[in-house]
């Protein structure tokens, strides 16, 4: 009996800051993202550690870190959250979403391994499509848990490239693209790779000085070095870099070979001293989607925004660009 009381105290908003402070990780930035002050929100913190007989939040070094406790509630929480948005929100109870009108935040979690303009004209075309809606880019990196992310709620939709998507989520084909090198303008593989090309042999290519970024999670393998591996190969890796943007530049002043998608490179030939070379080691097109969770699968705003990500994919990409697909 005082266990259900205890229950019957709890009210939505206790739900949402227990969900907030664990994502920030943070009293005072929770208190900033819930429009409240630190001292309400830590009142609400001791209540649910109360509640909940676990401190949630615990010292870890300069910071704050979840408990194992808080980081199995927060998926829970996250699930509360949209069903009582679909309950009592009009904008989710209605089938139609009005773009216009509309001041939603759209988070969007992103690789630079696209296309450079991608980004840029995603962001014109949903600015100018939905005027009053705010968006916020997180970037794909090794420190960002995208399937978690997805899970709770605390982004929308996921942009990247991999060989093979978690099966756990929703996704949709944008673009395929061809595997080539990028290399110096006076690279000795330039010369290599003329006429009949002979000359640039997977031996060649393998035994180069090669540049990739950082993997979206330690120890992992990047898609091209995992589609080497599936073949028994092994390229001379001999930087990582999480500055994806900046490995043309890196490219330019030295003997350093990229090898990713067409339409990333072909946006730096002409600007820097590079060249484009086919890729003598087989790769299947490098395919490129969006992914979603369950949580925002029947959203009228999230179906609105893969709708714009798909329209400006097919604009950046051209013929590349795949039909729209999703599950």
């Amino acid at each position: 009996m005082t266990q259900r009381a205890e229950f019957d105290k709890i009210e939505l908003y206790l739900i949402r800051v227990l969900h907030t402070v664990i994502v920030e990780r943070s009293v005072s930035r929770a208190a900033l993202r819930l429009q409240s002050t630190q001292p309400a929100v830590s009142a609400q913190l001791k209540r649910l550690r109360e509640l909940t007989g676990d401190p949630l939040l615990v010292r870890a070094g300069n910071g704050m870190t979840p408990t194992a406790t808080a980081l199995q509630l927060v998926g829970p929480a996250a699930s509360l959250l949209q069903a009582a948005d679909a309950l009592f929100s009009p904008r989710m109870r209605s089938a139609s979403f009005d773009p216009q009108t509309t001041t939603a935040t759209f988070r969007i979690a992103a690789s630079d391994y696209l296309d450079p303009s991608f980004l840029p004209e995603l962001v014109a075309h949903v600015h100018h499509a939905a005027p009053g809606a705010r968006i916020e880019l997180q970037a794909l990196s090794r420190d960002f848990d995208y399937r978690r992310g997805l899970a709770d709620g605390e982004v929308d939709l996921v942009i990247g490239n991999w060989l093979r998507p978690p099966e756990e989520l929703h996704l949709g084909r944008l673009m395929s693209d061809e595997i080539v090198c990028l290399v110096a303008e006076g690279h000795p593989v330039v010369r290599l790779a003329e006429g009949a090309g002979k000359g640039w042999t997977v031996e060649k290519y393998l035994g180069c000085e090669h540049v990739a970024p950082s993997p979206l999670s330690p120890g992992a393998l990047g898609v091209i070095e995992e589609h080497l591996a599936s073949l028994g190969l092994k390229r001379n890796l001999v930087v990582r870099s999480a500055h994806f943007s900046l490995i043309p530049l890196m490219v330019a002043r030295s003997g350093l070979v990229l090898t990713t998608g067409r339409l990333f490179c072909s946006r730096y030939a002409g600007v820097l001293p590079v060249r484009i070379v086919r890729c003598p080691a087989p790769f299947p097109p490098l395919a490129y989607y969006q992914l979603w969770h369950d949580l925002t699968h029947a959203s009228p705003s999230m179906r609105w925004l893969r709708e714009q990500v798909r329209e400006v994919a097919r604009r950046v990409a051209g013929p590349t660009a795949v039909p729209a697909t999703a599950h």
